[in-house]
């Protein structure tokens, strides 16, 4: 209790900390320590239980640590009868260089299990025979300590052998960076993330910038300018390597800024670099011959995967590398056009063994730790990011692509899981989605509404107006479609988002998430636009979305998803004066999307229990008095018929709208999914639901995406950057793997 200790800093290099008498050499230096530390510990421990003295002692802390530093027990102090192995095992315990102790305590157990089995004893010494009185009296205290030593062992295994706790999810963290005035990004967008996650790089006309994620201001990299392209950092985040498409080179410059370095010539265009762990890096040359290695130190390019332009169209051309860190796989992406994005695939390479495979469409992958592969896909202009579980060992994708952002610019990501981005929504200029009826044949028929960047749409229960989430004026918001008049009502005015807007059973109230105040609550509003934003519920660790009604209009089913996304589950709020929230139904994997049966005996949902997005029915309220499958392909998003007798859904991908007929009496039975259309419409989990049914029965309400025109726009560029830290606990919730 009298030993001196430093306990003022946290854990780490540089930093002393613990109980001075017991400190390791290393320990003492403020060295980087690892489990032989322990051992030395132990060791002093039972030199003490078995001396009554530290092994390492002094009048303060410095006169301690130069004993531990530079002074060796006093073995003398032990037990003359002592079994000679337990000597040998402290000795090897308290060795001053940690190479030189044990590797793992468990060698010690072994060595102290063979003292115990010692037919002479732990202190008597072979040969010795007799018992005398005197004998007895002096043995007796060492029996203690053997008993001493045996709890010691059984501790020490228990300690090994216990189940190493789960770890804690990392918590999803969202932020924005605004450029400053005097900034704005290039036309063709580059950015980059350092591989721990900390630092990001974007490029500017002036050159690149690089922000540090806690700090409140980028400072430029001096050293670049515009034609500067394709930024890179290297494994240890000290530099970047990057294209120069003004004299044709490939650079490396420090991230602090100075004189690049050229590493070697290249052809007119470089499409994708990457800075592997071995200090190597590969680009696509396009035009002269394919993917390259290069030494981060400079020297000649090596031919990694030849190309030839002359098959472009069937063959395609390699670009964007992508390098696995074990430095022997390579990712790429198969370009067959110069300007159709979606013409694509993703493709893998061992460069050990040369065999190759095509994995599907899209392009700019990264394999993340997590297990999975996440990549870009072009569907009608619009880019979105997917993932799919993947192993790199078999070189195999393990389930579909399932879509985590929508309307992409610009995207980098970090093989830590930090995302950086530049939606397509922050360009003012993008043409806006459309609203469409279409039919249960597909007819498509325009409703006469502006364009704008909607989503979330519910149509109010007489069929005369439509409540959407839209972001007009870089603001998510509530507004309202008049389908009798036709003109456009906003209905919040908060600078908070809001979004997921639900009609009250008498069409009265408009029901909507906000996250006012900083917390992800369910709020309400007059339909008509008068009065306040009343607030009905908000938790401090939850994001609660309003999604359905039950018959009587009392209970409000919602959604509840835990801010780092690693919860995902249906529950219950009372309408009534108590307010009460409850949990609905709660499983190991993921569940949301509830909608209540017209005549409120059953409620649809989708969970993630197969390993992907699948329709199921449950009883209500009784939730856990059966259960039934409706789908047979990954689905989202399901309604019912205003009869009952329909689930419809939107598929996985968002281009079709599948029809399952169901029968609830005598029981809940329900027939084959049919595809009821296909088309080009507006899906992915941000814009759940993407669709909705009029009360006729006879008309969908679909999203239409932006039929991109070419050319620049004249209007503003984007002047923000979204940063999601630890998204890749994300893609683990939203994209489990088998």
């Amino acid at each position: 209790a009298d030993s001196p200790t430093l306990s003022a800093a946290a854990t780490r290099q540089g930093v002393i900390l613990g109980t001075a008498a017991y400190m390791s050499p290393e320990q003492a230096r403020g060295k980087l320590v690892d489990k032989r530390a322990d051992i030395w510990a132990f060791g002093c421990v039972l030199y003490e239980m078995l001396t009554g003295e530290k092994a390492f002692s002094g009048g303060d802390v410095t006169d301690t640590l130069a004993a531990v530093l530079r002074s060796e027990p006093e073995y003398d102090s032990l037990p003359a009868n002592l079994h000679w192995r337990v000597k040998e095992v402290l000795e090897r315990c308290l060795e001053k260089k940690a190479q030189d102790r044990y590797s793992g305590i468990s060698d010690a157990r072994v060595d102290i299990q063979k003292v115990l089995r010692d037919p002479h004893g732990v202190f008597a010494k072979p040969g010795e025979t007799g018992e005398s009185p005197r004998k007895h009296r002096t043995i007796l205290p060492w029996v203690a300590v053997t008993a001493i030593l045996c709890l010691i062992i059984a501790g020490v295994a228990i300690w090994y052998l216990k189940p190493a706790p789960s770890p804690e999810p990392k918590r999803v963290m969202r932020f924005t960076y605004e450029l400053p005035e005097s900034q704005r990004l290039t036309e063709n967008i580059s950015l980059a993330v350092s591989p721990d996650g900390s630092q990001f790089i974007y490029s500017t006309p002036d050159g690149f910038y690089l922000r540090p994620v806690d700090a409140l201001e980028a400072r430029p990299i001096t050293g670049t300018d515009q034609t500067s392209r394709g930024p890179v950092f290297s494994p240890d985040g000290r530099w970047i390597a990057y294209w120069s498409s003004n004299d044709r080179k490939l650079k490396k410059i420090v991230v602090s800024g100075g004189v690049p370095v050229v590493l070697c010539d290249t052809g007119p265009l470089v499409a994708g670099l990457s800075w592997s762990s071995d200090n190597t890096i590969a680009y696509s040359d396009v035009m002269s011959g394919g993917v390259k290695r290069v030494s981060a130190d400079g020297g000649t390019p090596e031919l990694i995967i030849e190309a030839d332009l002359s098959k472009l169209e069937t063959d395609g051309v390699p670009v964007l590398p992508r390098m696995l860190s074990d430095g022997k796989t390579l990712l790429f992406t198969k370009a067959f056009s110069v300007r159709n994005a979606a013409d694509r695939q993703i493709a893998i390479l061992s460069l050990e063994s040369g065999e190759r495979k095509v994995l599907g469409g899209g392009s700019n992958a990264i394999y993340l730790s997590s297990g999975h592969l996440v990549y870009l896909q072009v569907n009608d202009d619009i880019t979105s990011v997917v993932a799919v579980p993947f192993d790199p060992n078999t070189m195999e994708v393990l389930g579909g692509p399932v879509p985590l952002l929508e309307g992409i610019n610009a995207v980098a990501l970090s093989d830590s899981g930090t995302l950086v981005y530049v939606p397509e929504t922050a360009v003012s200029s993008l043409p806006k989605r459309t609203l469409m009826w279409v039919d249960r044949e597909g007819n498509e028929t325009p409703i006469n509404a502006p364009s704008n960047l909607y989503g979330q749409p519910d149509i109010s229960p007489d069929g005369t107006k439509v409540a959407l989430a839209a972001t007009i004026e870089e603001n998510r918001d509530i507004w309202i479609w008049d389908l009798v008049r036709e003109n456009l009502m906003r209905l919040t005015f908060d600078e908070a988002i809001d979004a997921q807007p639900l009609w009250s059973p008498d069409g009265k109230r408009i029901f909507f998430l906000s996250f006012r105040n900083g917390l992800a609550g369910i709020y309400s509003k007059a339909a008509n636009g008068t009065g306040e934003v009343e607030k009905h519920c908000s938790v401090t660790d939850l994001n609660l979305f309003p999604w359905s009604w039950s018959a009587d209009g009392k209970t409000l089913v919602i959604t509840e998803m835990s801010f780092d996304a690693t919860k995902l589950d249906i529950g219950t709020l009372s309408m009534e004066d108590d307010g009460e929230r409850k949990l609905l139904l709660k499983e190991e994997y993921l569940e949301a999307h509830p909608q209540v049966s017209p005549d409120g005996r059953w409620i649809a949902y989708w969970s993630t229990e197969t390993g992907q997005y699948g329709i199921f029915v449950r009883p209500f309220p009784e939730v856990n008095h059966g259960k039934w499958q409706v789908s047979t392909v990954p689905g989202e998003s399901p309604r019912w018929s205003l009869d009952g007798r329909e689930i419809f859904y939107i598929s996985q991908a968002g281009d079709a709208v599948m029809a399952v007929s169901v029968e609830t009496e005598p029981t809940f039975s329900a027939g084959k999914p049919r595809e009821l259309f296909r088309g080009t419409f507006v899906a992915g989990y941000q814009e759940t639901p993407p669709y909705d049914i009029h009360p006729d029965g006879k008309r969908f309400l679909m999203i239409k995406p932006p039929q991109l025109q070419g050319g620049e726009s004249a209007e503003p560029r984007p002047r923000k950057i979204n940063i999601v830290l630890n998204w890749d606990e994300e893609v683990r919730q939203r994209v489990p793997k088998e």
